[in-house]
């Protein structure tokens, strides 16, 4: 009998250690974008777990997943914070050491996972962004946003947005929208996007809370205090689900939510996430916005101003950003960030229905005095 159980032991092992060691990585790349972000990224053949670690001006990121054979990422930089990176690998990890010029804080980087794409062919991906030497007006020439391939710096960017004095023109090149931005928040319509849903839980605190449930649960409750001020009110989504399809690409995911800001004739576009980090200290509220017209961040600062006095977390500010739904709707846009998940405290406090209740009411009424 003993010999059985060392025999099942051993062959437990074998299965694990075979279905830890079934990820790779398949390549390391970085790039330096237009605000002067340092982005990594390491592409994987799976999701496994990871972990980012600063000691001194040494940054190093650990992948539980050994480095392809025959891939060979490049170890210069072109990049203000550094020029080097050292990538090791072993059976089981592989290790990424970035040697930096300066003294960081655990503020100024981020890292977060990308899922596998399979209608865009994109691997799943763990993305670390420094953004220590972050500027607020992009540099120019501007590098691009998206990655470089290995030991070289981003080409062919894209041109920063203009920011005209009006309304913004679509990106198709159609029509200029018709949107309001005042006279009172009466028969304005409004569309409430909660983030992720369906197959996509979003960021997953320690206790097991799900952004998805979160999101949700404040949009609806956002929507009743709107329509209680008169304002004509859309959900991309009222359950747990995708709102494209749970086979559909991120893209299209995205593209759906927006398309029902635009199907309506929204005159704001509010996507309500709850943010993640590796360091579980960090807490706050952020709202961020592209810059189509001088409202997206007028509705950005209404909302940030509102939210973070109220809650005794960390005020991170208006900032702007690249993301999907904000930059492609057509009307002004916010996606805010309501505290981090993976922060004990905050997840605490965001599962209460006090903190739902108060956050759904400070941004209805932030919306009511963007249209005063």
């Amino acid at each position: 009998m003993r010999k059985f159980f060392v025999l099942l032991a051993t062959l437990i092992c074998i299965v694990v250690n075979a279905t830890a060691s079934a990820a790779q990585v398949t390549d390391v790349k970085w790039g330096v974008d237009k605000y002067n972000i340092l982005r990594f990224v390491v592409d994987m053949t799976d999701l496994v777990a990871y972990n980012v670690n600063l000691e001194g001006n040494q940054l190093t990121l650990t992948i539980s997943a050994p480095l392809k054979s025959g891939v060979n990422p490049g170890t210069k930089i072109k990049s203000s914070l550094t020029t080097q990176m050292a990538v090791t690998s072993s059976a089981t990890q592989t290790t990424i050491k970035v040697p930096l010029n300066k003294t960081i804080t655990a503020n100024d980087y981020k890292a977060f996972t990308l899922r596998k794409d399979p209608q865009t062919k994109r691997p799943a991906r763990i993305v670390l962004d420094v953004t220590a030497d972050k500027t607020d007006t992009p540099i120019v020439p501007a590098a691009a946003a998206t990655v470089a391939k290995p030991g070289t710096a981003a080409k062919h960017a894209p041109k920063p947005a203009k920011k005209p004095a009006g309304e913004p023109a679509l990106a198709s090149g159609k029509s200029t929208p018709k949107y309001r931005t005042g006279g009172g928040i009466k028969d304005k319509i409004i569309t409430i996007d909660p983030g992720h849903g369906g197959t996509d839980p979003g960021a997953i605190g320690s206790s097991g809370t799900r952004e998805k449930d979160i999101t949700l649960q404040i949009s609806k409750k956002i929507e009743e205090h709107l329509k209680k001020c008169g304002a004509k009110v859309f959900l991309t989504r009222t359950t747990d689900v995708d709102v494209c399809g749970p086979r559909a690409s991120d893209k299209d995911e995205l593209q759906s939510r927006v398309n029902v800001a635009e199907k309506h004739g929204s005159d704001v576009f509010i996507s309500v996430h709850i943010n993640a980090a590796v360091n579980r200290k960090l807490g706050g509220i952020t709202s961020y916005y592209f810059p189509k017209s001088a409202n997206d961040q007028r509705l950005s600062k209404a909302l940030q101003k509102k939210l973070a006095s109220n809650f005794g977390v960390d005020n991170l500010g208006v900032r702007e950003a690249n993301f999907y739904v904000v930059k492609r709707c057509s009307m002004p846009a916010t996606l805010l960030e309501l505290c981090f998940i993976s922060n004990p405290k905050e997840e605490k406090l965001i599962k209460g229905a006090w903190f739902q209740n108060k956050a759904a009411q400070l941004i209805a009424d932030a919306i009511e005095e963007y249209f005063k």
